[in-house]
């Protein structure tokens, strides 16, 4: 069987967060498939190597000085990114799909970070003072821009 590479769906709108919500869904629903596929693990060097590049693409704009996201959120999702560049190379080097586990928690974390709706605050209420974010949780802002 063969790794699909068609996407399933693309993000609508120009919304860069959904964008980037979809591609790190995208790489992890790959992932997930070519994990159970017994192709001497080709899919899963494939799906590796794509994700490795979406990675890229983030740590780039995080470590542009004009990056909009407040320098400690940049700092943990580069923090992240380091996560994934090990456990990918080590997925590289042994091509063990039942050892993808901590890829897609974090692809699928951020991915729903990056989904979430920020709160609109009432147009009566007195504005509140934002919640700092979790260490590794994304912010309003997108991480990177990608065009689908």
């Amino acid at each position: 069987m063969k790794a699909p590479n068609a996407y399933v769906s693309r993000p609508s709108g120009d919304d860069p967060r959904s964008t980037e919500a979809w591609a790190l869904g995208e790489a992890s629903r790959r992932l997930a498939l070519a994990a159970k596929m017994n192709d001497n693990g080709d899919a899963l060097r494939e799906a590796l190597r794509l994700n490795q590049r979406l990675w890229s693409i983030f740590q780039a704009a995080l470590s542009e000085p004009e990056c909009p996201l407040p320098k400690d959120v940049r700092d943990n999702v580069l923090a992240l990114s380091v996560m994934i560049d090990r456990h990918s190379m080590a997925r590289l080097a042994d091509l063990d799909g039942s050892k993808i586990g901590p890829i897609l928690d974090i692809n699928r974390a951020i991915a729903e970070g990056l989904s979430a709706k920020p709160a609109q605050p009432a147009a009566n209420a007195p504005a509140a003072r934002p919640a700092a974010p979790a260490p590794g949780a994304a912010t309003a802002t997108p991480v990177m821009r990608v065009s689908a």
